[in-house]
């Protein structure tokens, strides 16, 4: 079966992220909890993928790819290194991306939050701050204020629901022990009673670093929307397409209600809801199981299924009202041929929900190169290109190819980026 081709307008593009990409992101709370000890991350990121340096051969790499849109993130850390002090420089490099971006042809699709946020506000309590949500939205405003007139798609947050899914995904309880002992060991290097972050979050902590996540989205909406009105806003989900084993779907609608729902609630006041999708997951009444009924054994990104990417995008339209974003989507796996023959089947589905009404804006693909994957480290791959860790050489791989023959074949028109 042949995809249908995908309406003008449509973005395709990659997807990147500052800490994971740059390197040397030193005023960053996680290059802080990478350093102490004891520490839940495997490996520091140091120089990541040399990014920072690099930025414009990655974004050539991106319109080489026939894409018109590239999906990267400001480092609040570096704008914001200090609190109240904002770095001209960092923001005039961010302006230059979303500048170089635009000459090729490729729309800026830009995070505001990775996960990442200064060291001092890490020592603040993070999101547990009340004065958080106005600190967040003060930042955002220096970012508009300094290039926003070039940005095409403003995401506030990268999935803040995060916390909340990996408590379903299976993960080892020592891991769990450990984030609380990394937060234990940068609250007494920083020397404050809690030095909190939001990809370590405590499971007494996670409903209030939500609400204050939620009211930062809601405050950084209403900072980018001060600066441009007509501007689509939204943020990242992390989803999994959690299907039903049977006949009682108790176990997957809970799940649905604890990791998804507040945020569901919050996308209908937004331009679109940003989808981030890897897994489909099945659920009887009382496990997790494979597709047969058998008790799932794998781990997190264990349940790859081409047909999940299109389902995510149905469910999350149907739960918000408001038009679905891909900005992330891919495979964790060393074998890069099973990277690329991901990739049409996924796209098919995704072209059958909107043959069937469900208003996709674009898809990106996670990752343009392999990068610094958090507590993982360095040794999980989801790269189109791959790195050389001494040298910072990006190489092609088959992938990349497929994924670049892909955007031409689907895309409506010729010329995507006139």
């Amino acid at each position: 079966m042949t995809v249908q081709q995908f309406p003008n307008g449509f973005l395709w593009g990659v997807a990147s992220a500052g800490h994971q990409n740059e390197g040397g992101n030193t005023d960053s709370d996680t290059w802080f909890a990478e350093h102490v000890q004891p520490t839940v991350f495997r490996e520091r990121s140091g120089r990541a993928c040399n990014g920072w340096e690099l930025w414009r051969e990655d974004i050539d790499l991106a319109a080489g790819m026939n894409l018109n849109a590239y999906r990267f993130s400001v480092e609040w850390a570096r704008v914001e290194p200090a609190e109240g002090e904002f770095s001209a420089a960092a923001l005039e490099h961010y302006a230059a991306m979303a500048r170089y971006c635009a000459e090729l042809g490729l729309a800026p699709v830009v995070t505001f939050n990775h996960f990442t946020s200064p060291h001092w506000f890490a020592k603040r309590g993070g999101w547990l701050d009340p004065e958080a949500p106005a600190l967040f939205a003060r930042y955002c405003d220096r970012v508009m204020d300094a290039f926003g007139e070039l940005i095409a798609c403003a995401v506030t947050l990268n999935e803040p629901d995060l916390p909340a899914m990996l408590a379903w995904s299976g993960l080892p309880p020592f891991v769990r022990d450990l984030e609380r002992a990394t937060l234990e060991a940068a609250s007494l290097a920083a020397g404050v009673p809690r030095y909190r972050m939001s990809n370590l979050v405590l499971p007494e902590e996670r409903d209030a670093i939500c609400d204050g996540m939620t009211a930062g989205h809601r405050a950084a909406r209403a900072a980018i929307k001060a600066r441009r009105p007509e501007l689509p806003v939204g943020f990242a989900l992390a989803i999994v397409d959690d299907q039903v084993c049977g006949d009682d779907p108790s176990l997957r609608d809970g799940k649905r209600a604890e990791v998804y729902q507040r945020w569901l609630d919050l996308a209908r006041e937004d331009d679109f809801i940003a989808i981030q999708n890897y897994e489909r997951h099945y659920y009887d009444a009382q496990r997790r199981v494979n597709p047969d009924g058998t008790p799932a054994l794998g781990g997190p990104m264990s349940g790859r299924d081409p047909a999940s990417l299109g389902s995510c995008a149905r469910y999350a339209h149907q739960a918000t009202g408001v038009p679905v974003l891909v900005t992330e989507h891919g495979m964790q796996t060393h074998d890069d041929a099973e990277r690329a023959a991901f990739i049409e089947p996924s796209l098919r589905g995704l072209r059958e929900a909107m043959a069937d009404g469900v208003p996709v804006l674009g898809y990106h693909h996670w990752t343009l190169m392999d990068n610094y994957e958090w507590i993982f480290g360095y040794g999980e791959q989801l790269g189109l290109h791959s790195v050389d860790r001494e040298t910072f050489v990006r190489t092609a791989k088959p992938s990349a190819g497929v994924y670049a023959a892909l955007v031409t074949e689907l895309s409506a028109r010729g010329d995507r980026r006139g």
